[in-house]
C-alpha cells in the first residue's frame, strides 16, 4: 500500500516542503531510504522500527518499505524525518488511518521507546507549513512555543508516537497549542547594561549613539583599561527595540542554529556576538559539514563585536568585507548555495600598537615604528574604509576616575536614537519599508545629503588630508545625515557643524598623533 506524508527541509534559514513517500512491498523487512538522504537521515531505519515495536504495533513480516524523500535533488539532512517516515510506515501498512492527517505536516525526531524528541529549524518548516496551505504541523512537545509563533497555523505538539495514532481518528483528539509568545514580545521591553555605568569618554559615547541610530561600523582604538569592552556591550541598549518580524527572522536563524531552548522559543533582544579572535573562519562565517550560520549571520540585527582586533587573523577579517557591504553572507560548497542575513553593527576595539600604550599620556611606549607599521599592518586598507566611525578612546583622568558624576543613562540616549529612526522612517522610503542612514545608496544620498558650497569646498580639504575614497566620500554624507537626525534637522541640506563632527570620525586608524598634532580635533 502506497502512502505520502508531508515535512520540509532547511536550506540556510528557509525551509521547503518535502513528500515522504512509504510504499510497502514484498521482501526481507528492511526499512530503504532514497532521495539524498545523509547519515543521520539513513538511521532513521533502526529508530523508527524500535519505535513502531514499542508501540506494540506488529508490521506484517516478510515486507520490506520503500521510504522516498521527495524531491530527490534536494539533501536531505538531520533526525527531523523520524516522524514522517514512522508516520508513513504505518499508514502504507494500514495501521492507521492516513485520510484524517493527509494535510498535516510532521517533524519530530523518534527515540527507540517510541518518545518524540525536539529537533532544531522547526520555525522555518512551520513558516514552509503555512505558505503551503496545509491544515496545520504536527511537532515535538518541545518545538511547540516555536511552532505556535507562526500566525493562524495549527500546532498539534505531540510527546509519543501513539499520540500520532490517537490524532489519525480525528484531529479533535489532538491539542492545538496556543502560544502567548507575541503578547509577551510585545510587552517586554528591557535595557540591560546601561551607559551611564561608563564614565567620561563623551565622544566614544557620541559614536556610539550616532551608530546606533544610522546603523554605522565603528572602531575604538585606545589604551588598556579605557572602556572599549564597557562602552561596546552597552550598545544594544541603545538600538532600537527589535520588531516582531525582526524576532521571527532572528528566531529562524537562532533554530536553524540549534540555539533555542524550551523557556526562550523567541529571540527577545538584539543579539550582542563577541567571537574570541581564535574562532574558526566557520566558526565566523558560517558553513561546515552541516552548514550553519556562524557569529555574523548570529548578530543579524544586532551588534559583532571584534575585541583585540589585530589580533584576529588577516584573512579572518577580510571575510567581513562582503557582508558590511550587501548585508548577508552567502556559503557556496560543493552541491549547494547557501545565504544568511548578516545586516549587523560592527563594533571592534584594539590598541594603538603592540604594547598598547602609543600616545598615552601616562605610560610611555616601548614599541618601534616598525612594529607599529606591523601591527597595523594585520588589517586590511579595504576593511578600513568599510568601518563608518575611528574613535579613540583615551585614558581617564584623575578627576573623571574620582570625582562622582551623574553620566546620561541608555534610556535617554535611546530616546534621542528612536527619534532620529523615526526621520528616518519617514525620509528614507525603500520598497514597502525603509533603510538606515548607513545603508543608503548613491542616488539616495544625492536626494538626502545636499552639500552647500561652504560644504564642498570643506569636503575638499578633508579629501586632501585624510585621503578619502569614493566610499570614504559617501560615508561621510551618511554619518552627516545620521548626525543632523540626531539633532532634529530633517531636511536634506547638511549644515556646516554638522559636516565637521562627521569628518572628526575619518581619522585614519593608527594615526590619531599625527591628528592631534595637526590640531584636528
Amino acid at each position: 500500500m502506497f502512502a505520502c506524508v508531508y515535512s520540509g527541509a532547511l536550506a540556510g534559514v528557509e525551509a521547503s516542503p518535502i513528500e515522504v513517500e512509504v510504499d510497502c512491498l514484498g521482501g526481507l523487512g528492511q526499512i530503504s531510504i532514497v532521495g539524498l538522504p545523509d547519515a543521520a537521515v539513513r538511521e532513521a531505519c533502526e529508530r523508527v522500527r524500535s519505535a513502531i515495536k514499542s508501540c506494540s504495533f506488529l508490521m506484517p513480516p516478510g515486507k520490506k518499505w520503500v521510504v522516498n524523500l521527495a524531491p530527490c535533488d534536494i539533501r536531505k539532512e538531520g533526525s527531523a524525518y523520524d516522524l514522517p517516515i514512522a508516520t508513513g510506515i504505518l499508514v502504507s501498512t494500514g495501521l492507521i488511518d492516513g485520510e484524517k492527517i493527509a494535510d498535516l505536516w510532521f517533524v519530530g525526531e523518534l527515540s527507540l521507546s517510541g518518545a518524540v524528541r525536539p529537533v532544531s529549524g522547526v520555525l522555518p518548516i512551520a513558516l514552509a507549513c503555512q505558505a503551503a496551505g496545509a491544515a496545520g504541523i504536527v511537532v515535538p512537545e518541545g518545538n511547540a512555543e516555536e511552532a505556535a509563533l507562526v500566525d493562524g497555523l495549527k500546532v498539534y505538539p505531540v510527546s509519543h508516537l501513539m499520540q500520532v495514532m490517537k490524532l489519525s481518528q480525528g484531529l479533535g483528539n489532538g491539542t492545538v497549542y496556543l502560544g502567548k509568545r507575541r503578547e509577551r514580545f510585545l510587552a517586554s521591553v528591557k535595557i540591560g547594561k546601561d551607559m551611564n555605568e561608563v564614565k567620561g569618554q563623551a565622544h566614544a559615547k557620541r559614536a556610539l549613539q550616532i551608530a546606533a541610530a544610522g546603523r554605522h561600523n565603528m572602531l575604538m582604538v585606545g589604551p588598556p583599561g579605557s572602556g572599549k569592552s564597557m562602552l561596546a556591550e552597552r550598545l544594544p541598549g541603545i538600538l532600537p527595540p527589535l520588531e516582531y518580524e525582526e524576532a521571527l527572522e532572528l528566531t529562524k536563524l537562532h533554530s536553524v542554529a540549534g540555539l533555542l531552548t524550551r523557556k526562550d522559543a523567541i529571540v527577545f533582544e538584539r543579539p550582542f556576538r563577541s567571537p574570541h579572535h581564535s574562532a574558526s573562519v566557520v566558526g565566523l562565517v558560517g558553513g561546515g559539514l552541516m552548514p550553519k550560520p556562524g557569529e555574523i549571520s548570529l548578530s543579524h540585527q544586532g551588534v559583532l563585536f571584534l575585541d583585540e582586533l589585530t589580533e584576529f587573523p588577516r584573512t579572518h577579517l577580510d571575510n567581513l568585507r562582503q557582508p558590511l557591504e550587501s548585508q548577508k553572507v552567502t556559503i557556496s560548497r560543493a552541491g549547494q548555495t547557501l545565504t544568511y542575513p548578516a545586516a549587523f553593527v560592527l563594533v571592534a576595539a584594539c590598541n594603538p600598537c603592540p604594547c598598547g600604550y602609543r600616545g598615552d599620556a601616562v605610560k610611555s611606549c616601548v614599541c618601534g615604528p616598525h612594529q607599529a607599521q606591523r601591527y597595523w599592518s594585520r588589517i586590511s586598507g579595504p576593511l578600513l574604509d568599510r568601518i563608518d566611525l575611528k574613535v579613540e578612546v583615551q585614558r581617564l583622568s584623575e578627576n573623571e576616575l574620582t570625582v562622582s558624576r551623574k553620566e546620561e543613562s541608555s534610556a535617554a540616549i535611546l530616546k534621542k536614537v528612536m527619534r532620529a529612526v523615526e526621520l528616518q522612517k519617514l525620509r528614507n522610503r525603500r520598497g514597502n519599508g525603509f533603510v538606515y542612514n548607513g545603508y543608503l545608496n548613491s542616488q539616495e544620498l544625492k536626494d538626502h545629503c545636499r552639500l552647500s558650497s561652504d560644504c564642498k569646498s570643506l569636503m575638499a580639504k578633508a579629501v586632501n588630508q585624510f585621503g578619502l575614497s569614493g566610499r570614504g566620500y559617501d560615508r561621510v554624507l551618511r554619518i552627516s545625515r545620521t548626525i543632523a537626525d540626531l539633532d532634529g534637522q530633517g531636511q536634506s541640506e547638511i549644515a556646516r557643524t554638522v559636516l565637521a563632527e562627521a569628518l572628526r570620525y575619518q581619522l585614519p586608524a593608527g594615526f590619531f598623533e599625527l591628528s592631534r598634532a595637526s590640531g584636528y580635533r
